[in-house]
């Protein structure tokens, strides 16, 4: 869709040395038209990273809220350049390998290698397990685990070639730590991410390769914030705002928060994939407020 040019980047850098945490990285991102995937793009792009962004950018007929447009992903684009940073912009399926092989590919001839994976497109529907159609079911099985594993497998093989090292971060949940009533879809996934993470983390270590995943709670994106999810949180409402669930949210956390910003996960993506944490492998970080705590 989009590259800009590599100019000089100095929100995020060191003020001292000029030198960013990811300077020479190249870094590709699902779900980046919007939210949590929007900020990975701009905060890895600040620090020094290329970025190569994906997302479906259509409707999924399971998801009760909207999903992005192709006008959010070129606003990443441009979000991106902004911090001088280079990007490419693919509009893909992670439902769809050979498009994740083909992203990829385009990745690699704009940029030259690939060192930072953020598997970071999910959705969510509800529904009681035994009320859940067929439909429902498959569409978060196949996006939120078996997308990550076709990310993976389109991406590691270069990463290992290119004997560089590298992270890959794998975009969890608290809600893979724990259960909860009326997503168990999204909850199972995010379970296996945590099992996809370690096994990968045992599988690349001789490559120099750490995998992590990243588990959030309540995060200020349109996957919570919309009617429908916010109308779980207040069913008393017709049809509460972002105010009116606040409250509700809030008691979720020691901290007093509702929820968590799209930066609190990037920075935490930057930390895993610096060399800040260059001896850490196979964990579940929660950026949870303290949710987990409890």
């Amino acid at each position: 869709m989009s590259m800009g040019k590599h100019i000089g980047r100095d929100t995020g850098r060191d003020t001292v040395s000029g030198v960013g945490k990811l300077d020479g990285k190249v870094a590709l991102i699902t779900g980046a038209a919007r939210g949590q995937g929007r900020s990975h793009a701009v905060r890895l792009a600040e620090e020094g990273a290329d970025i190569i962004a994906v997302d479906l950018v259509a409707p999924i007929e399971s998801v009760p809220y909207p999903m992005p447009e192709p006008g959010e992903l070129e606003e990443t684009v441009q979000l991106v350049e902004k911090t001088g940073g280079r990007i490419i912009a693919r509009t893909a399926d992670v439902r769809d390998q050979a498009a994740m092989d083909e992203t990829v590919a385009a990745g690699l001839a704009a940029f030259g290698h690939l060192d930072i994976v953020v598997a970071n497109a999910g959705i969510i529907n509800f529904g009681y397990t035994w009320t859940l159609t067929e439909q429902q079911w498959q569409d978060v099985i196949d996006i939120n685990l078996t997308g990550v594993f076709h990310t993976v497998k389109a991406a590691v093989p270069s990463m290992i070639e290119a004997d560089r090292g590298g992270s890959v971060v794998l975009i969890s949940s608290v809600l893979g730590l724990r259960g909860t009533t009326g997503a168990s879809s999204y909850s199972a996934t995010k379970h296996g991410l945590i099992g996809l993470a370690k096994s990968l983390a045992t599988e690349l270590g001789p490559h120099r390769i750490r995998v992590n995943t990243v588990n959030p709670s309540n995060v200020s994106t349109p996957m919570v914030l919309n009617k429908v999810t916010m109308g779980l949180f207040r069913p008393d409402l017709e049809n509460p705002g972002p105010d009116d669930v606040v409250s509700v949210m809030t008691q979720m956390h020691p901290l007093p928060v509702p929820w968590v910003e799209p930066e609190d996960i990037s920075n935490a993506i930057i930390f895993l994939a610096s060399e800040d944490a260059r001896y850490i492998t196979g964990v579940s970080l929660p950026v949870d407020a303290g949710l987990l705590a409890r």
